[in-house]
């Protein structure tokens, strides 16, 4: 019998795949046979993950999701799609009282704004199949938990929640399926640039049952499944994948 949980042949793109979970998706859909088109700021980063992928009919274009030149160049470089996963973005902890307007515009627009504009072009330009499957990376935080500091990445992230809840209606007749995923502390360079010490995160894993946080390659398992037949009765269902720290 023939597995559902198959992608090969498929036309995937997928944002924010330099490194991290991005990168972990991009590598996982073309190793199980789809055609990928990736994509990200960082060139060198993205030049590696593309020299990476297993098979033929990849293509990388370098662009910022913030930018409209660079989103038009990009529409007009993707095939038709049988998948995509809007997976770009950026962290940043900072108390309510001292955010700046530049902060939360800043991640707004690229957490929240860019993604839903994405999809709007997508859609537009027509380059999303029938049938196809839309997956966006959101969080735990802002979602299923809240954390000091963390009010503007959660809500970032908890918008594509809503977003995603009316998509899923719009383009059921289309049979276009669209999910989040929710991960919760996942090990990637993320955290790097953040006031969260290598100190605090080690606390923090003490709040997971588990006993340690996710790796890429478990979410982009999760997300290969909602790309996959696998998921064919899913849509505007949010996927948690947090090894039970939302329990505690």
């Amino acid at each position: 019998m023939d597995s559902p949980f198959v992608i090969e042949g498929k036309s995937i793109f997928v944002t924010g795949a330099a490194s991290g979970i991005g990168r972990a998706t991009a590598l996982l859909c073309a190793k199980m046979g789809a055609m990928v088109t990736i994509t990200d700021l960082n060139e060198e980063q993205l030049k590696a993950t593309f020299e990476s992928l297993e098979g033929d009919g990849h293509q990388m274009v370098i662009a910022n999701l913030t930018n409209n030149d660079d989103l038009q160049r990009l529409i007009d470089t993707l095939p038709k799609l049988e998948g995509v996963v809007c997976n770009a973005g950026i962290i940043k902890t900072i108390l309510a009282q001292f955010a700046d307007k530049s902060d939360i515009e800043r991640i707004l627009n690229i957490n929240t704004i860019a993604p839903i504009y994405l999809t709007k072009l997508l859609l537009e330009n027509k380059k999303i199949k029938k049938e196809a499957s839309i997956v966006y990376t959101s969080s735990m935080g802002g979602v299923y938990n809240g954390a000091i500091g963390n009010g503007l990445y959660g809500a970032s992230k908890a918008a594509l929640v809503g977003f995603v809840k009316s998509l899923a209606l719009e383009l059921a007749p289309r049979g276009i399926r669209v999910n989040t995923v929710h991960p919760g502390i996942t090990e990637t360079n993320i955290y790097n640039n953040t006031s969260i010490t290598p100190e605090q995160l080690e606390q923090e894993k003490a709040h997971y049952p588990l006993k340690r946080f996710g790796k890429p390659e478990e979410i982009a398992n999760a997300i290969v499944f909602l790309l996959s037949d696998a998921s064919k009765w899913m849509t505007g269902s949010q996927l948690l994948i947090d090894g039970g720290c939302s329990l505690v």
